[in-house]
């Protein structure tokens, strides 16, 4: 919890590490743990679980639990831990978030309730009783109207960024450009904005935002983290140089549905003990592999060693 007093230090790539399983579906903890401890060597600046990528949806409160105790454990403060806590039944976002509390989370990512279709004071009502449960926490809100079927208001982010100290930014999943930028102009320029979309990780630098959540990360953090780093030195020409020379690898973590690409890559690297997603999910079909396997092979260069010291192979 080294950052939670100070969450404007939240910044840069933060890993949406996935939840890895084995080939019979149980949870995966020494895998997970060795994810981190790859993600930490290659750079990364932040780590977060629980999100879109890591499958939450399929899991049990206990085994998100668990999840979220092994990588505070394992992170132990050396950057910004940064666990998705949301879910659609408000119980249990209560419970998950108190459970990153006193694991030592330094941040809470809380995603919009979805299937329900709130009104935007229903959003407002959610997020505010959730910030009133836990005002010694910062909060993040986690826009993805894509997979939840909401989107929330710029307006109902600035009146909740004006209303809750610890409400303090937005992590925004929407290819709707405009979006990142009207929140921003809502609420001030000292939100903090990270994003979700892969092709907007840089551009969205350019609007004031403080870093992002791709999960392309996953298998070349290097390269993610190195498009922040040349930014923030203002090596502009090198951060565009990896932007567009990501493009293969980006494309494809959505091959089939995020995380199932993703996760065979690093069983195939060996970084996993099994590429197990669980339904709905399934794991990549042959004509996904083998573009897959195109894809890979166009971005090889930016790929991250699997050897490296620290984290087993």
């Amino acid at each position: 919890m080294k950052f939670r007093n100070d969450p404007r230090r939240i910044t840069g790539s933060i890993g949406p590490v996935i939840t890895p399983f084995t080939d019979d579906g149980a949870l995966d903890i020494p895998s997970l743990r060795n994810l981190i401890r790859w993600q930490l060597a290659h750079g990364s600046h932040g780590i977060s679980i629980g999100g879109s990528t890591g499958e939450p949806g399929a899991q049990t409160v206990s085994e998100r639990a668990e999840a979220i105790r092994a990588a505070a454990d394992e992170i132990g403060d050396r950057v910004p831990f940064l666990p998705g806590t949301g879910s659609a039944k408000m119980d249990e976002t209560l419970e998950l978030t108190g459970i990153a509390r006193e694991a030592g989370a330094d941040a809470c990512l809380i995603i919009t309730p979805y299937y329900a279709r709130p009104t935007q004071e229903a959003l407002y009502q959610w997020y505010a009783t959730v910030a009133r449960e836990f005002p010694d926490l910062p909060l993040v809100i986690y826009n993805v109207p894509g997979r939840t079927a909401v989107d929330i208001a710029p307006e109902t982010v600035g009146r909740l960024y004006r209303d809750f100290d610890n409400l303090v930014g937005i992590k925004e999943t929407t290819k709707d450009f405009e979006h990142f930028s009207r929140v921003i102009a809502e609420c001030g320029q000292d939100l903090m904005v990270w994003s979700g979309i892969e092709l907007l990780c840089l551009p969205l630098l350019a609007l004031g935002g403080v870093g992002f959540v791709s999960a392309t990360a996953n298998f070349a953090p290097g390269a993610i983290a190195d498009m922040y780093n040349a930014w923030s030195e203002g090596n502009f020409s090198r951060a565009r140089d990896l932007h567009y020379r990501l493009h293969p690898l980006v494309d494809l973590t959505f091959v089939e549905t995020n995380p199932a690409p993703a996760k065979w890559v690093l069983a195939q690297r060996g970084l996993i003990s099994s590429a197990h997603v669980r339904p709905p999910l399934i794991t990549p079909t042959e004509p996904g592999r083998d573009r897959i396997k195109q894809l890979l092979a166009d971005g090889e260069d930016l790929l991250s060693p699997t050897t490296v010291q620290g984290a087993s192979s």
